[in-house]
């Protein structure tokens, strides 16, 4: 009998699903628009921890890592020096770490919030954005820490942005290549007061 008692250990608790839920209206497992999910960690408390790309490859493919139990969110390597951006290997290093000291609780997964609240969101990133000496060129790629609150596609966080050049022209201005369709976004400098 008194062996059975320093024998006694509390019951392990399961990891949930490997997968979350699937959503009603799609059928699908939770994957943001705009946003392709390469591989998933758990923390200690088993939230999801996101290894995700917004990158089409064109010019590479860069990786963010968030996490979905406290407000973790990561897209570049503050101890390298050149190319500081995440590549697949550096971002899964970076949630294996993060996953391995992280205890916050699973949250909900974000809700998609509605265009008007993306216009705004976009509208106080390029506000922030803006300087007092320069215009500051706005790169999309730039927008990788949110895109899993905006969940739009690069062509809907676009048509938003040339919509916020035309409507706020003091805050954002466009120029289109002369050698290309691409066109640049730039954040207008800060009036001189």
């Amino acid at each position: 009998m008194a062996l059975t008692l320093f024998l006694r250990r509390p019951a392990p608790t399961e990891p949930p699903a490997a997968e979350p839920e699937p959503r009603p209206e799609t059928g699908e497992t939770w994957t943001p628009e705009g946003v392709t999910i390469a591989q998933r960690y758990y923390n200690q408390a088993y939230a999801v921890v996101l290894v995700y790309t917004t990158d089409d490859g064109k010019t590479g493919t860069y990786y963010a890592v968030a996490c979905l139990g406290c407000h973790f969110a990561s897209a570049q390597d503050g101890r390298r020096t050149y190319n500081t951006r995440y590549g697949l290997t550096q971002a899964a290093t970076a949630a294996n770490e993060h996953a391995t000291t992280c205890r916050a609780l699973p949250r909900d997964i974000p809700a998609r919030p509605d265009d008007n609240t993306v216009r705004e969101r976009l509208q106080t990133w390029a506000s922030g954005a803006r300087r007092r000496d320069e215009d500051v060129q706005l790169w999309l790629s730039d927008l990788a820490l949110l895109r899993l609150t905006l969940q739009r596609t690069d062509d809907w966080i676009t048509n938003a942005l040339q919509q916020l050049a035309i409507d706020q022209p003091e805050i954002l201005r466009t120029e289109r290549s002369q050698y290309s369709d691409y066109v640049s976004y730039y954040a207008r400098r800060r009036p001189q007061n």
